[in-house]
């Protein structure tokens, strides 16, 4: 009967006084505290990253198409042609412990995880992906092992989008759906503005200047969004230039080396713009010879940053007569970012644990 009719919510840890008359007092038990990144391939397969697009491109807040018109798309004429051209893409910057973004993610996971101790806050952090593997679902499923029933959920996206923190939050929301018991929950939204990841970045450029030198632009280059989203409402791009300002005030004098564009375009649409390649290839067009390229809004870099940026822009901007192209890393496993993201982490779980 059970196949027939499966369990509408996962089982509960059994408790010992759930009928007794006069209950110990509950303790409150551990923090949880549950970083989310966007996901990757398992493999630089074609077959893994067909199965990995497919979950992504189904996300509904990822396209806003009607289904009915954009799955016959996708699985008629993406999924079946779109993984073979990825694989080697995926190949060039693969990491023997997997993909870079998955890398990275565990590393910061680890590293906030230290810091968080050094602080004197004791907490459960758990590393999940929306698409792919670690399943978001399975590192709430260790938080609930380890008895967390307050559980700070953290979106790995700097700058808040419909498309990457939404829909991670919507995630979170349907696994709890599937509890009786559901735990406390609290979101971050976005950290955009917060002074560890404006510092964070500013430390990454100026350690990059002191052993390369300073170019003649600083090129910050942001995932981009359909024009039409942020018509719509979405805040994404305002996020992005209150970043970028901040960066640049942080820089100083130097700030006036900053400029901003988006990448990774998607479709026939119009979306973001100015768009980062063609920016780059216009510049060297009119005499510039030395530019960096930072990609503030990824915290772990990834295809977008080391195969778009570092190696397919960068041809870009050589070819057109420039002459030196910087690749500023993301923040990655950044000692100064794992203590800044704990910092912002111990202020969102203010009134659930005690500091040293």
């Amino acid at each position: 009967m059970s196949v027939l009719l499966p369990p509408r919510y996962l089982p509960e840890p059994a408790d010992g006084q759930a009928f007794s008359d006069h209950p110990e007092p509950r303790a409150p038990g551990p923090v949880g505290v549950l970083l989310i990144n966007l996901g990757t391939p398992d493999a630089p397969e074609a077959g893994a990253i067909r199965r990995y697009l497919a979950e992504f491109l189904s996300d509904q807040r990822v396209i806003e198409l009607p289904q009915l018109l954009w799955q016959p798309i996708l699985r008629g004429a993406i999924l079946p042609l779109r993984p073979r051209k990825l694989a080697p893409r995926y190949r060039e910057i693969w990491h023997e412990g997997g993909s870079p973004l998955l890398v990275w993610s565990l590393a910061q996971g680890k590293g906030v995880d230290q810091a968080l101790k050094s602080l004197g806050i004791q907490a459960h952090v758990e590393v999940g992906m929306r698409y792919g593997r670690p399943a978001l679902d399975g590192a709430l499923e260790n938080l609930r092992r380890q008895g967390c029933e307050r559980i700070l959920v953290v979106p790995m996206y700097p700058q808040y989008a419909a498309s990457t923190t939404a829909t991670a939050v919507d995630a979170v929301a349907r696994y709890a759906a599937r509890l009786r018991n559901q735990p406390e929950l609290r979101f971050i939204k976005r950290f955009h503005t917060e002074p560890e990841y404006i510092d964070a970045l500013a430390g990454q450029v100026e350690r990059h200047w002191a052993q390369n030198g300073e170019p003649q632009k600083l090129l910050l280059s942001f995932h981009g969004l359909p024009r039409a989203v942020v018509e719509k409402g979405d805040p994404y791009r305002r996020d992005c230039m209150e970043t970028a300002d901040l960066l640049a005030a942080r820089l100083g004098d130097r700030g006036k080396l900053v400029s901003v564009a988006f990448q990774s375009r998607f479709g026939a649409q119009k979306w973001l713009e100015p768009y980062t390649e063609p920016t780059l290839r216009a510049w060297a067009r009119q005499g510039v010879t030395q530019v960096d390229v930072m990609c503030p809004g990824f915290l772990a870099d990834c295809i977008e940053t080391l195969e778009e940026i570092q190696m397919q822009c960068r041809d870009a901007f050589l070819s057109e007569g420039g002459q030196r192209f910087g690749f500023i890393p993301c923040l990655n496993d950044d000692p100064q970012w794992a203590r800044g993201f704990a910092a912002i982490v111990g202020r969102h779980l203010q009134g659930w644990v005690k500091t040293a």
